[in-house]
């Protein structure tokens, strides 16, 4: 709230919000349809990761796709924020050059009943919700809609991640492999940077793995907001050292976590953990 208005924030589930951030900020996220085996579901609705994760069993591996949320649904996420009081509404989204999701928002704030500030993010997944909680925090703090948005459509370039993932032929299939991402001895080490993902290291153990992406992400900046991701359950002690060691830097100010859903896992699978950065 600031004494230009009350400006309300939407993004769609690609960006894997957490719900404490859902919360803090009174977000609307508006759900990407995602088919598995030819059965469709609203993510984070009538799928969340627990539920998609069970489907890859006995070496399942089942067949997964995705398509952007109807201008529909975001004309409803639209006017509930709007019946909740809300004067301006930034809606901040998956890049435009990977999705369609942007203008299917466009679509709907042409009818909107209050003014909408599209936002694309330049990025995907979490780097998405990094975009919306920095923006949320200058919000917060007293910017305008004008200015947050400003916040978000120009963080990408300072985002960073690194994660490894249990299965990588799901990361080749995906498209957005570089030529490094390849079977070989150990754990590789992954970033996703300009639409593609490379290897920055190779660690001969899965807690090498775990030392190797702490140091790169708390040599980010100075003051980090750091967002640590878990797939399923079985990489929950990953996950926990992981959070663990960035959660001690002296460069890092808040540290939350998140799952990494159907919408991203599909292109990971099981046994993803990783981490989001950014300068606070």
């Amino acid at each position: 709230m600031n004494g230009r208005g009350r400006v309300g924030l939407c993004t769609d589930s690609n960006a894997q919000l957490p719900p404490d951030l859902v919360e803090r900020y009174g977000v609307e996220v508006v759900p990407l349809t995602v088919t598995v085996d030819d059965t469709e579901y609203l993510e984070g609705i009538d799928l969340d990761a627990d539920g998609f994760y069970a489907m890859f069993t006995l070496g399942h591996r089942p067949v997964v796709s995705t398509s952007q949320p109807s201008p529909g649904q975001f004309a409803l996420a639209y006017e509930e924020l709007a019946a909740r009081g809300c004067t301006e509404i930034l809606s901040i989204h998956v890049a435009a050059s990977v999705s369609g999701t942007l203008n299917a928002a466009r679509l709907a704030a042409h009818a909107a009943s209050v003014p909408i500030r599209l936002v694309d993010s330049g990025t995907a997944s979490f780097g998405v919700s990094c975009c919306l909680w920095a923006a949320g925090e200058a919000l917060a703090a007293g910017a305008s809609l004008d200015e947050a948005a400003a916040v978000a459509e120009t963080l990408a370039p300072s985002i960073g991640n690194v994660f490894i993932v249990g299965a990588l032929d799901l990361v080749r299939a995906g498209g957005r492999a570089g030529a490094t991402v390849s079977e070989g001895d150990g754990v590789p080490v992954l970033t996703l940077r300009d639409g593609q993902v490379e290897v920055v290291d190779r660690a001969a153990t899965v807690a090498e793995a775990v030392g190797s992406m702490a140091d790169r992400a708390v040599r980010w900046g100075d003051r980090l907001r750091v967002a640590v991701g878990i797939a399923d359950a079985e990489a929950q002690p990953v996950a926990e050292a992981l959070g663990h060691a960035v959660g001690e830097a002296a460069t890092v100010v808040e540290v939350v976590r998140y799952r990494v859903g159907p919408s991203v896992g599909a292109h990971t699978g099981p046994g993803t953990v990783g981490c989001f950065m950014f300068p606070a």
